[in-house]
């Protein structure tokens, strides 16, 4: 190939003018006594709306939104060249890794946490009698995916109940055996915000040769995250909720000793190192290897931008204001007299409780005082989820409303 595309991405990228800034510029806001990380005016959302639904979707920061507009304005008069994007995708790998205590190749870019899960378990080659344990506090995606492999392959999916809204690795440690292939779990579950240890868990995976994944989309970015203390193997994380990013990238982690097991289940131009003759290509070694298709580009510069932001606040500060606020949320609705799907001394920020009432009279009482939670309806729960931008105010007009509901 004279003119490959591969060799036009390193050779004509210097065309495309100067580079794309990283506009996650400076925290603006001082700390106070109510904004005691000092971001709140970085959140035109928090100021406008009580914002109790970060478990959801999260507000962005002023920063991650300037570099999604930034680069929309590049693509509308000198689009960004294909080389420099991929560039800038590498940098936010770093970021990424950092965060999470793994190396940059050890991370891929994929579009989704179902998507993450579904390429582990295509790479695992179940085989009929193999098992996969899970839990019931896991998400819905898993639950598909693993009656969909039943069907087609005939392993078995066991699921472990909770235990008043926990599971522990004592309680997965009977549904795992010599034929369990993966051991998976919500790191903080959607459903109650239940915290995992773990460590336990992963150690037991491996004891019986098996393997430890972990869904981290309610995780990364609510507190640190080790992946080399945890010891689980594999994680995928979505960019629109804690990591203040938009939708489209999810970054995947492999632990580098299982790159060569867990192979791509599709392939594209983008694994590609170097080309040969004759059509043939040399692939990437790395995590890259997963990342087989041209990747929403403007949500990796809004996702460099959130992880910059997270980075300057500090992951150890958010967790040290999120989880009392957290807290003060649970004493404040058993106060009330309601029941908590939460367990006590849960330490993350997320709160879910049961009401015996009719689901839309809390959904307009919510929406009366522009409070913004999730209300399921069908299963008579609400949960909460306090984030960075967040304040003990927050809590107290919240509970102001929930004092008049049951």
């Amino acid at each position: 190939m004279t003119h490959s595309r591969r060799a036009f991405l390193g050779t004509s990228v210097a065309a495309a003018g100067l580079p794309l800034a990283d506009l996650a510029s400076k925290v603006t806001t001082m700390p106070t006594g109510d904004d005691p990380l000092g971001v709140r005016g970085d959140f035109a959302g928090a100021n406008a709306r009580t914002y109790l639904n970060t478990a959801y979707q999260a507000l962005l920061p002023r920063q991650v939104a300037e570099a999604g507009r930034a680069f929309i304005e590049r693509k509308a008069t000198n689009p960004l060249l294909v080389g420099e994007m991929m560039r800038k995708t590498d940098e936010v790998r770093g970021q990424f890794a950092r965060l999470i205590g793994a190396a940059p190749e050890e991370v891929g870019f994929l579009f989704s946490t179902s998507e993450g899960e579904n390429l582990v378990a295509q790479a695992l080659d179940l085989q009929p009698g193999d098992n996969v344990v899970i839990d019931e506090l896991h998400y819905e995606s898993e639950f598909v995916l693993y009656r969909a492999l039943e069907a087609r392959r005939g392993i078995t999916m066991r699921v472990v109940k909770h235990r008043d809204g926990a599971v522990t690795a004592r309680d997965l440690e009977p549904h795992v055996d010599r034929r369990t292939k993966l051991v998976s779990v919500a790191w903080v579950s959607h459903q109650n915000g239940f915290r995992h240890d773990m460590r336990p868990i992963a150690d037991l995976a491996h004891a019986h040769g098996a393997l430890c994944y972990t869904d981290a989309i309610q995780a990364v970015g609510m507190f640190p995250v080790d992946v080399k203390a945890s010891g689980v193997d594999l994680l995928c994380c979505g960019s629109y909720k804690w990591v203040l990013g938009g939708f489209g990238p999810a970054p995947l982690y492999v632990r580098r000793e299982l790159l060569d097991r867990i192979r791509p289940d599709r392939s594209g131009w983008m694994q590609v190192a170097r080309e040969l003759p004759d059509f043939r290509f040399e692939l990437h070694k790395t995590a890259k290897q997963y990342e087989y298709s041209t990747l929403p580009f403007c949500e990796v510069y809004m996702l460099g931008a959130g992880l910059s932001y997270i980075e300057r606040v500090g992951v150890s500060r958010i967790e040290q204001h999120t989880v009392p606020l957290a807290r003060q949320l649970q004493d404040g609705l058993l106060r009330q007299g309601y029941r908590l799907f939460t367990p006590p001394g849960n330490t993350s920020s997320i709160v879910t409780y049961f009401f015996t009432g009719e689901a839309t009279a809390h959904r307009q009482a919510f929406e009366r005082a522009t409070i913004d939670v999730t209300v399921r309806d069908a299963l008579k729960q609400v949960r909460v989820s306090t984030a960075l931008f967040n304040t003990a105010d927050d809590v107290t007009k919240f509970l102001d409303v929930t004092k008049g509901l049951r």
